[in-house]
C-alpha cells in the first residue's frame, strides 16, 4: 500500500494556475495510488482561508490538511506545519513537494532527511532564467544556500514542459528529471456553461468581440506588451473588447490602469477580478480569442483551459507549449510587442481559420493534457520510486 504526501505552501484561489493544478492532480492521484494526503497552511493573499485547521477534511481521492501561517514579506513561516511534518513524514511511504523558495518546504526535504522518506520536487517554473532573475539576488543565495542542496537529495525533480526541464539541466542538478504537463478535466470543457452567465455579470461586453486574458495581473504575464498591441488592433477592429480576469495580488493593477489610459482604449477594456466556477467556464464561452503574452511561465493552466474551450490562442514562446504550435493549435511569438499585435490582428483579421485553429487546440488537449492521462503516469513515477527502479517519463536531452 503506497502512502504519498504532497506538500504545498498555499492552495489558495489568488495564487492563480500552481495552486490549482496541485489540487487537481491529487484529486485525480487518489485513483491510481493507495492513499494520497496533502498539507498546506491557509494562506490566501492578504486573506485566510476560512477552513477547519489541523484536521484531516476528506475531499475526492484524498485528504487535506490545514495550518495557520505567519508572513513576513513575501515569505510564509507555519510553526505548526513544520511541527507536525517531523513527527509525521516518516508515516510515509514518499513525499512530494510543490514550488521552491518556500519557507514551509524546508522543513519537509529536512523532515524526509531524517526519516529516511525518498521525495520528489515540483518547482512549478519557479527556477526558469526570467522567474530567477526577478528579485534575482535573493532567490541565488536561497537556492545556493538550500534548494540546490535539497534538491540533490531528492529521487527525482518533476519538470512541466521540455524548456524547464532543460533549463534545470543547465542548474548542474544531479537527480533524475521526469516530465509530466499540466491538465484539465476533459468533463468541464465538453459543454460549456452559456455565455450568457458573463454577460449578465459584464453586460457591456456583449455583442463585442472578446479577446480574454486570464491571469494574475503580475508583471510576468505581459501586460505591458498586451495594452499597446490591443490599442492599435483596437483602431482596426473597434467592436474588440479586451476582458482582464484574474487577481492583483501585489498592485500592479494602477500600472496597468495607467498603460490603457495612455493608450486610449480605456472605455474597451474591462477588469473582472478573479473568475472562478461557472462565470470563468461562462466568460470561456463569451470569448473569442485568448491571448497569453507571458515572459514567464511553468505550464500555464490558463492556456490548457484556452484551447480546451476550443480558443484560437495566441500565446508567447514563455508559455513554454511549442506542441500547441507544432499541432498549428495556437499562434506562438516571442514577448514582443510587434509580434503580439500582428497575432492579433490575424486572428481578428480571420476569423474562420482563428475558429480551425481553435478547433484543433481543443482536439490536442482532450487527447494530451486530461488529469486521467497525467496522475497515471505520475502514479508510475511514484511505483518506480518505490521499488528503487528507474524512473519512467525521464527527462532525456
Amino acid at each position: 500500500m503506497l502512502k504519498v504526501l504532497h506538500i504545498v505552501p498555499s492552495v489558495g484561489s489568488v495564487y492563480g494556475g500552481s495552486s490549482k493544478a496541485v489540487l487537481e492532480m491529487v484529486g485525480v492521484l487518489g485513483r491510481y495510488v493507495e492513499t494520497v494526503h496533502l498539507v498546506t497552511t491557509n494562506a490566501n493573499g492578504s486573506d485566510r482561508l476560512d477552513v477547519p485547521l489541523h484536521d484531516w477534511i476528506p475531499a475526492d481521492n484524498y485528504q487535506i490538511q490545514y495550518f495557520p501561517y505567519l508572513a513576513q514579506g513575501d515569505y510564509k513561516f507555519s510553526r505548526a506545519m513544520s511541527h507536525w511534518l517531523w513527527h509525521h513524514v516518516g508515516d510515509y511511504d514518499l513525499v512530494h513537494t510543490h514550488a521552491v523558495f518556500s519557507i514551509p518546504n524546508w522543513p519537509a526535504y529536512w523532515s524526509c532527511q531524517r526519516h529516511g522518506v525518498p521525495y520528489v520536487v515540483s518547482p512549478h517554473g519557479m527556477l526558469q532564467p526570467w522567474t530567477l532573475s526577478y528579485k534575482g539576488w535573493k532567490k541565488k543565495f536561497f537556492y545556493r544556500l538550500l534548494e540546490k542542496p535539497a534538491l540533490d537529495r531528492c529521487c527525482g525533480v518533476h519538470a512541466l514542459t521540455r524548456s524547464e526541464a532543460e533549463g534545470l539541466q543547465n542548474l548542474g542538478l544531479n537527480v533524475p528529471l521526469f516530465l509530466l504537463p499540466n491538465g484539465i478535466h476533459r468533463q468541464e470543457f465538453e459543454v460549456l456553461p452559456d455565455s450568457s452567465l458573463f454577460y449578465k455579470a459584464f453586460p457591456h461586453t456583449q455583442g463585442r468581440t472578446i479577446l480574454l486574458f486570464l491571469g494574475r495581473i503580475d508583471p510576468k504575464k505581459g501586460l505591458d506588451l498586451l495594452i499597446p498591441a490591443f490599442a492599435q488592433a483596437f483602431h482596426q477592429y473597434p467592436d474588440s473588447h479586451l476582458v482582464i480576469a484574474g487577481p492583483d495580488n501585489i498592485g500592479y493593477q494602477p500600472s496597468v490602469e495607467d498603460a490603457i489610459r495612455a493608450a486610449g482604449c480605456g472605455a474597451a477594456v474591462t477588469f473582472t477580478g478573479m473568475l472562478v466556477g461557472d462565470l470563468k467556464l461562462s466568460a470561456l464561452a463569451a470569448a473569442n480569442i485568448f491571448v497569453a503574452p507571458s515572459y514567464s511561465e511553468g505550464f500555464s493552466m490558463s492556456v490548457l483551459e484556452g484551447m480546451a474551450a476550443g480558443l484560437p490562442c495566441v500565446i508567447t514562446t514563455g508559455c513554454n507549449f511549442p506542441e500547441a504550435a507544432q499541432e498549428k493549435a495556437a499562434l506562438m511569438i516571442e514577448p514582443k510587442g510587434d509580434q503580439l499585435l500582428q497575432a492579433l490582428m490575424t486572428c481578428l483579421g480571420d476569423r474562420p481559420g482563428a475558429e480551425a485553429m481553435g478547433q484543433r487546440a481543443q482536439k490536442l488537449i482532450f487527447d494530451q493534457y486530461t488529469w486521467s492521462h497525467i496522475a497515471h503516469k505520475l502514479a508510475q513515477v511514484y511505483q518506480a520510486i518505490h521499488k528503487t527502479q528507474p524512473l519512467p517519463h525521464t527527462y532525456a536531452a
